[in-house]
């Protein structure tokens, strides 16, 4: 019997965002390539169940269970899988049985953002290691009192990979991490030696949390980064499309970045599927990457991981500077920017030498971010085998 591994996380809660869904993928198949069995273990509750015209609706009919029983076909999962909904009291994919039996028997339960709750698959886990994809609110929120997501758990992985250092202002909440980079898949992300036209990017303008404020400082979001850079396209005279997830009160932000002459593109047409989100940032020229603020000002050492698609695709990536220079090889192929001025000449510096930085960002993604070695190296610091 091959070595198992399972993964919680969330997929069916946001149906058509494909690349929320890679997350997930990448790590599933990354294990997979590995040699592992693989279970992906999801979560719905009822009232997140919706239809094609986003009304509440039952499990059978939903757009979300549609689409996640279309991402896992895709990819050769669709026999391993397990949907928890209603708390559980209902099961689509491996029943509750199989499921608990499965996490008993695998070397490793990776539970993602804790999204997993449910005590008693928790409990047979004989490795548990909670993996943090959003560095910083919930590490602050645990040391203000606010909300504790980080126990039930033997191991507690990052990907804000600069928390315990120094010059990071995220707290550790007395937690020895684990810090990773996000892993690709490449065989799923092949070099593709032309470019587009276009720097591009897809990301949401606010994201669910609000600022936050910690030991004096306030913590913000995308937006409040993206709006330093507005004049971009003006500075440079290239062409800018992106594609960001708005709310509609965010419309006085739609039209200052339509006037200053980025393109904005449809998010649920660009990433409706995890091959639509594919096939836009294979079909790009390079990306264009702002941060959340949170990232850029606690100096987090975060890397997108959209970004790392690009990479892997031969799309240099022009990434907003996290703290990433003393892990990264960063001016060809990889460039970060802090001011608008260096944002420009970053750009410049891209489209001078395109070949060039499109060549050193696949090497990039090969050497740093490929899933079989960073899954290697993350499965030898938990002591899995």
């Amino acid at each position: 019997m091959r070595p198992r591994i399972a993964v919680a996380g969330s997929v069916a809660q946001r149906a058509g965002h494909g690349g929320h869904a890679w997350v997930f993928l990448q790590y599933l198949l990354g294990f997979r390539r590995l040699g592992y069995d693989v279970l992906f273990v999801d979560r719905l509750e009822p009232e997140m169940c919706v239809d094609e015209s986003g009304d509440q609706c039952a499990l059978e009919d939903s757009v979300n269970l549609r689409y996640l029983l279309n991402v896992l076909r895709t990819f050769g999962l669709e026999d391993s899988y397990s949907l928890l909904y209603d708390r559980g009291e209902s099961v689509i994919g491996m029943p509750r049985t199989g499921v608990v039996d499965w996490v008993k028997q695998s070397a490793l339960l990776l539970n993602v953002m804790g999204f997993l709750d449910d005590e008693e698959i928790l409990g047979q886990a004989s490795r548990r290691a909670l993996l943090d994809i959003d560095p910083g609110f919930g590490q602050m929120w645990q040391a203000s009192g606010l909300h504790e997501l980080f126990r039930g758990h033997e191991h507690y992985v990052t990907i804000g990979e600069n928390i315990g250092r120094p010059d990071c202002t995220i707290p550790t909440c007395g937690i020895d991490w684990v810090s990773t980079p996000q892993p690709v898949v490449l065989d799923e992300w092949p070099g593709m030696p032309t470019g587009g036209s276009n720097f591009t990017s897809v990301a949401s303008w606010r994201g669910p949390f609000g600022p936050l404020e910690y030991q004096g400082s306030t913590y913000g979001l995308r937006v409040h980064e993206f709006r330093k850079f507005l004049d971009l396209p003006g500075r440079t005279g290239r062409m800018f499309e992106m594609a960001l997830d708005m709310h509609e009160a965010d419309q006085p932000d739609r039209e200052a970045l339509q006037r200053a002459g980025w393109h904005l593109a449809d998010p649920s047409a660009v990433a409706a599927t995890p091959a639509a989100y594919r096939r836009f940032i294979q079909g790009s020229k390079a990306e264009f990457m702002v941060a959340k603020n949170m990232y850029v000002q606690a100096r987090s050492g975060w890397v997108s991981d959209r970004s790392i698609c690009y990479l892997a695709s031969g799309k240099p990536v022009l990434a907003q500077d996290c703290g990433i220079g003393h892990r990264y090889p960063t001016g060809e192929g990889l460039l970060t920017y802090t001011t608008p001025e260096e944002a420009a000449a970053g750009v410049e510096e891209i489209c001078g030498d395109y070949h060039r930085h499109a060549r050193a960002a696949r090497d990039i993604a090969e050497a740093y971010f490929d899933s079989d070695k960073v899954l290697s190296r993350l499965l030898g610091e938990l002591s899995v085998t």
